[in-house]
């Protein structure tokens, strides 16, 4: 029998911190105590078929005496559960196991299921992608203090820097990215010793009046690839695109996936953050030469013009902060979509990736063409880019 204090430990570690790469993949010898984690895949008679961490897929048998309850995502205890019955579990919902072995060492049978409704995660997704949005901040370590606990970030503000100092607490949420994904149910729970200088790093919390300091509820950072080259080749059948690097002067394979996110700059916002790289104010720039018509064009209200100028839109969820213009992580959500067949021999590009690995090219997280303005100002123009779209996914959101 599991006891009451081993289970809040269990919902704490698994839910609250909603990391599949925490749940069981793999099955111990017959009879003993399992708990996988996952994905309800199928729900066919008394036996539910979950898919848990690496992808692995796991038969769950109910039985008489299992008990199914259901909770809310977050919660760190089952004070707040309510029961429920098999057929009230749907294919999408989440899903914690405890029970036993089966005899054919693939199976476990079910002592208690505890469910969470696929609808609740999408309505607490939200809730948590709308937060990131309005009191999430971005940017790339600096100094990290383990004794005080702050850490030091330079954020990007249309091509303009800006240091902000993040401060931590015991009751921050740490997280870190794996090498090979850049999915939030893929980070695990860290330390700040675990953050070094050149790391992406991402927090929301609240900021101080003058808008220099955060206070953070919670942090994700890792180590990432910034890219800034020209493209060889293209190959939509094979979902990946060939660099060849501003820097090493050599080819980079990186592969596109589904949560790549691959935008355009418009030329004339390009030609603005060009002039901020170079320290030039370009509202100093008389006359224009920001389009082809000599300025911007009319667009009150569009988003492209928005970003240009650095000036969050109305309504936008970055409007709202202190002390500080719009995060450019989220004007680059606004920015036109392009496909990778659009993508052509000699197009400038800046790439943010994942490290990748000796068996796996790097994987494309923020994927940025039309910058040819930006790479002629500053060779260091990739570092504008950080890596989390909080508009394709939610998955910085997901808790």
């Amino acid at each position: 029998m599991i006891s009451k204090r081993t289970l809040r430990l269990i919902i704490s570690s698994v839910f609250l911190c909603a990391s599949f790469a925490q749940a069981q993949a793999t099955l111990p010898a017959p009879g003993s105590t399992a708990k996988p984690f996952g994905t309800v895949k199928l729900v066919n008679g008394n036996t539910i078929t979950l898919t848990a961490g690496g992808g692995t897929d796991i038969d769950v048998t109910v039985q008489d005496s299992t008990t199914l309850v259901k909770t809310a995502p977050g919660q760190k205890d089952l004070k707040g559960a309510t029961p429920i019955q098999l057929q009230d579990v749907q294919v999408g919902d989440r899903v914690l196991v405890l029970g036993t072995i089966g005899d054919d060492g693939k199976s476990v049978l079910a002592s208690r299921v505890i469910v969470m409704k696929k609808t609740d995660i999408a309505d607490k997704q939200q809730h948590d992608l709308d937060d990131w949005q309005k009191r999430g901040v971005g940017g790339v370590v600096k100094t990290i203090d383990s004794g005080t606990g702050m850490i030091t970030i330079s954020t990007s503000n249309a091509g303009a820097s800006k240091i902000l100092e993040v401060h931590t607490s015991k009751d921050t949420i740490v997280r870190r990215y794996s090498p090979d994904s850049v999915k939030f149910d893929d980070a695990k729970i860290a330390t700040i010793d675990q953050i070094k200088p050149g790391d992406q790093l991402r927090a929301r919390g609240d900021r101080s009046p003058d808008g220099n300091e955060l206070t953070a509820q919670e942090i994700v950072s890792g180590t990432f690839r910034n890219i800034a080259g020209t493209v060889v080749s293209a190959d939509p059948s094979q979902n990946t695109v060939s660099i060849l690097d501003l820097l090493t002067k050599k080819p980079i394979v990186v592969r596109i996936t589904t949560d790549s996110q691959l935008r355009k700059l418009p030329t004339f916002v390009a030609q603005r953050m060009a002039l901020r790289l170079k320290g030039i104010s370009p509202e100093a720039v008389s006359g224009g030469g920001l389009s082809g018509s000599g300025k911007p064009p009319n667009t009150a209200g569009n988003s492209a013009s928005n970003i240009g100028s650095a000036t969050p839109p109305a309504g936008n969820a970055g409007s709202s902060r202190s002390g500080g213009g719009a995060d450019f992580q989220q004007m680059l959500a606004r920015m036109p979509e392009v496909k990778l067949a659009d993508l052509q021999k000699g197009d400038a590009l800046i790439v943010v990736a994942t490290q990748g690995s000796e068996t796996s090219a790097p994987s494309a997280i923020t994927l940025l063409s039309g910058v040819e303005a930006l790479l002629t100002a500053s060779p260091a123009a990739a570092s504008v880019l950080s890596p989390w779209s909080l508009n394709s996914g939610g998955d910085l959101g997901a808790q």
